[in-house]
């Protein structure tokens, strides 16, 4: 069904003399795919000229529309006789590679993120301790990341994708949208540039080491899998004793938004 088309868009005056501007067709009709997209109920863009028979615009505020929406990472334009767009949800990995560009473009210091994952995770942890279903929807998840950490002692890249599963299930089962969206970003961005570090460094991490993690992830999960809502402090200390290796050699390190693509 068409779009009802309204008269030309321009700035108008209000009843207090303050001139509000209108938005222009083509940001009407992205408003329009963008609300379709992301409710689900449009999988693939039409080609322009059916979008331009359903909006009941021009060729340009069209191709506008589309240009804004592939900005924002929503669609992928196909060009040449098939046309039309594919349509891509917003997922974690974008938005914490956007954070991390962000956090790049103010000289953000990798300390900073730290020292906000050290205030942020732990509340994560009490949230999941507090949850009544917790024995169903977090701790089986962190006791199966515990048994595969116990076995990869000794290899470094899977104890630190484990070290990452466990401390992002924790984020994931808070319970709370906005919280698993932005702290789980500033997971990512700190597991990006940990893993760059990690890798860039021929120090043998010692077996004594990964066995210490692996123990503070145990009183961890006991503690959530008993509701403890100590664990907010277990989970504290844990990162301050995690954290003390990137501290001493990446502290003023910037944040680099490639880190997340490496």
């Amino acid at each position: 069904m068409a779009l009802p088309v309204e008269p030309p868009l321009r700035a108008m005056e209000t009843s207090v003399g303050r001139r509000v501007r209108l938005p222009r067709m083509a940001e009407v009709v992205a408003d329009s795919l963008r609300a379709s997209i992301l409710s689900g109920q449009l999988t693939v863009v039409p080609r322009l000229e059916d979008l331009i028979d359903q909006f009941n615009v021009g060729p340009p505020a069209v191709r506008e529309a589309m240009r804004i929406l592939e900005t924002e990472g929503l669609v992928t334009v196909r060009r040449g006789n098939v046309g039309g767009a594919d349509v891509h949800l917003p997922t974690d990995d974008r938005v914490s590679y956007m954070v991390s560009l962000v956090l790049q473009s103010k000289g953000t210091k990798l300390r900073d993120v730290g020292a906000a994952l050290r205030e942020l995770e732990p509340v994560c942890a009490v949230m999941c301790a507090q949850r009544q279903d917790r024995g169903e929807t977090i701790v089986p998840g962190l006791r199966a990341v515990l048994a595969e950490q116990g076995d990869a002692i000794g290899d470094r890249a899977r104890t630190m994708q484990l070290t990452d599963r466990f401390h992002d299930l924790i984020v994931q089962g808070c319970g709370n949208d906005t919280m698993i969206v932005v702290i789980g970003s500033l997971e990512r961005v700190w597991a990006g540039h940990a893993t760059a570090v990690y890798s860039e460094d021929a120090t043998e991490v010692a077996a004594a080491v990964w066995k210490a993690s692996l123990r503070d992830h145990q009183r961890i999960a006991d503690a959530i899998e008993r509701g403890d809502p100590r664990v907010g402090d277990l989970a504290a200390r844990h990162l301050d004793a995690t954290q003390a290796y990137m501290s001493a050699v990446a502290d003023s390190q910037v944040v680099n938004a490639s880190a997340l693509h490496r």
